[in-house]
């Protein structure tokens, strides 16, 4: 019989070799004891050692049952076990040494001492080494992992991992030099020098990072350290999470793609927050999209009295009601909340909603933004992106809503897709409407909020990075030169709440989205970070291949945030004002009213003339895409550019 046939064994085998082990310790303790203090064994028919040995063992056995010493798992060993063999050792000496005394049996009083010397020495020793053989085995498989980070946080996940089948901790790492050498929960800790050196010789397969409180600048720094080297860099949940006990600190996962972007947020200010939507009536559209339930999850905790979930999709409004009304019953706020299904388009399903519920702001999210199935569903993105902007615009001109922000996009800028130069005329309707500030006919604050990508959004390339890492790539990019401006959605959607604040009419707000990433050396390393190497050309032996699709229809290489460099600061160091030309309302009006008739011919040719004249910059960069146009013309739809 092998030793991973003893480990397969039932508990109550297992119990029963561990009585008969102790047994078999007890006598052999009991021989050696008299050999070492006599220098001469004894035989058990003389002076009624047999009565003493029999029944010291019956004693001791009951004793280590009682105390739980069978009950115990080797695997788990601990110093509660060790103490449990120091006691039973201890009661089993003082009844052999009774038992002597009772039988009036030649013992000289040092043999019981060295008996339980004897004794606990076997017995401790011999489950310290079952443990080690059984450790032997468990860790085969286990990954070796270091800790960056010898802190709270880090000692937390070392004493949680002692236990675990999964993972095997081999040392910490840590910045503070004065804790280089040095032993904790007896793990060595090394210098974040070394890590290259203890990659390669502990075969490490994993680094988690536990700094919970570093800045995201710092953690960027970290990750850049170690993203050459080949193991998978996890991160310890954010320990609010598991104070609140909706994480535990073994619970590893990804490394956040905010760390990767270094951009720490600022603080908002609250009086900004609250300006539109304290004690107010806030509604808001496209309350299911990215965008839209991230600004719901922040308006509910800025205390309003009514908030409103507008939204196309059942599904969408089903989820983000659900969540909002569990956090209004978790948190005990009095809000009353109303999901509304409808779409943009219907402008008289907006205006009884603005009139009936007394809306006092509304932040416009609906929109359709994914560039190719806007640029293959170009009648729809118009109607959507420009007339539903419009109409939920001008609805809540004629109900008196006192604030409008409408969420734009970089692709509004300079377009050259059907989806930019429908945000951009989107932002054209606003600045008509807000124009009648002049005369004094316009009562409603109009005013958008352009910004680039938000990580985690429907449609980011970041989960499908992901995606395709985890099936074994390959990892697909448009183009190797590609450029992107990313932003998390919570800091983008407080910063739409504060932007929307500061409006006198008519604003276009710009948002500093930071440096622009380049998408290729972010694949490279999300692909890095999971463990894996790059293959190409310098690498044939790679893991995980990265291959160019091609641009896309009406794909940029780069994105662009502002028109003119016309540009003004705000009192919010991330939010910047656009002074950008605009149409009259009556040109626009006019404007509007030939794309009604194109968009209802079907004439894609005029569609495509009309935002061409547009003053919004328009230069596509492909021809009329449009699935069904391209069928009733007979020309043969595309998959490639469909599916991607």
């Amino acid at each position: 019989m092998n030793l991973n046939e003893i480990w397969r064994l039932s508990r109550s085998k297992k119990r029963i070799i561990s009585v008969s082990v102790d047994v078999f310790f007890i006598v052999l303790s009991f021989y050696l004891a008299f050999l070492a203090r006599l220098g001469k064994p004894i035989s058990l028919y003389d002076d009624n050692y047999h009565f003493i040995l029999l029944g010291t063992i019956i004693i001791t056995v009951y004793a280590f049952t009682r105390l739980g010493l069978y009950r115990a798992i080797l695997r788990y060993l601990t110093f509660h076990a060790l103490a449990v063999i120091s006691i039973g050792t201890l009661i089993s000496a003082g009844t052999f040494g009774l038992l002597s005394f009772y039988f009036d049996a030649f013992v000289p009083r040092s043999v019981p001492v060295i008996y339980g010397s004897f004794l606990c020495l076997l017995c401790g020793g011999a489950r310290l080494l079952v443990r080690v053989l059984l450790s032997g085995v468990l860790q085969r498989d286990r990954k070796k992992v270091l800790i960056y980070g010898a802190g709270s946080a880090g000692r937390q996940l070392a004493q949680a991992m002692r236990s675990s089948d999964s993972h095997k901790v081999e040392a910490f790492v840590d910045e503070d030099q004065s804790l280089r050498r040095s032993v904790i929960s007896g793990i060595a800790v090394e210098s974040v020098k070394d890590i290259p050196k203890l990659v390669a010789k502990h075969k490490i397969s994993q680094i988690i990072l536990a700094i919970p409180s570093a800045s995201r600048a710092k953690r960027k720094e970290i990750i850049n350290s170690l993203v050459h080297l080949q193991a998978e860099v996890l991160t310890v949940p954010d320990l609010k999470e598991i104070v609140e006990g909706k994480a535990k600190i073994d619970e590893l996962k990804d490394v956040a793609i905010e760390d990767l972007l270094g951009r720490d947020p600022v603080a908002p200010k609250r009086e900004l927050l609250e300006s539109n939507i304290k004690n107010k009536t806030v509604m808001v559209t496209g309350s299911g999209g990215s965008i839209g339930s991230e600004l719901c999850r922040q308006i509910v905790h800025l205390s309003p009295k009514t908030l409103i979930l507008f939204d196309v999709s059942e599904y969408g409004l089903y989820a983000i009601e659900r969540e909002i009304r569990q956090v209004v019953c978790e948190s005990r706020y009095n809000i009353e909340i109303v999901p509304l299904i409808g779409s943009v388009q219907r402008i008289n399903r907006l205006s009884v909603i603005f009139k009936s519920f007394g809306v006092d702001t509304v932040y416009h999210a609906a929109a359709y933004k994914h560039v190719p199935l806007v640029e293959f569903n170009v009648v729809e993105g118009v109607r959507n992106n420009i007339f539903g902007t419009y109409y939920a615009a001008k609805a809540a001109l004629e109900a008196g809503v006192e604030s409008f922000v409408l969420i734009s996009t970089d692709k509004a800028v300079r377009p050259t897709n059907v989806m930019g130069a429908t945000k951009r005329m989107a932002e054209l309707a606003l600045q008509a409407l807000a124009s009648g500030n002049s005369m004094g006919e316009c009562r409603t604050n109009f005013s958008m909020v352009r910004f680039g990508n938000v990580l985690g959004s429907s449609g980011s390339v970041i989960p499908l990075f992901k995606h395709q890492i985890s099936a074994g790539g390959p990892v697909t990019v448009t183009h190797p030169d590609i450029i992107r401006y990313f932003m998390t959605i919570p800091e983008a959607a407080q910063l739409v709440i504060q932007a929307g604040s500061m409006s006198r009419g008519g604003d276009v707000f710009v948002l500093d989205m930071g440096e622009p990433v380049k998408i290729v050396d972010l694949a490279a390393k999300l692909i890095r970070l999971s463990g894996f190497e790059v293959k190409d050309k310098l690498h044939p032996d790679g893991d995980i291949s990265i291959e160019f699709s091609g641009l896309r229809p009406g794909e940029k290489l780069f994105e662009e945030l502002l028109i003119s460099d016309s540009v003004e600061g705000t009192s919010h160091p991330r939010v910047m004002t656009a002074n950008e030309n605009y149409l009259l309302l009556s040109e626009y009006l006019k404007l509007l009213e030939s794309l009604d008739k194109a968009c209802h011919a079907f004439e894609h040719e005029k569609i495509r003339r009309l935002l061409l004249e547009a003053p919004i910059g328009f230069t596509p960069k492909d021809g009329i895409e449009d699935l069904v146009w391209k069928k009733l013309k007979g020309e043969t739809v595309n998959e490639i550019d469909v599916l991607h």
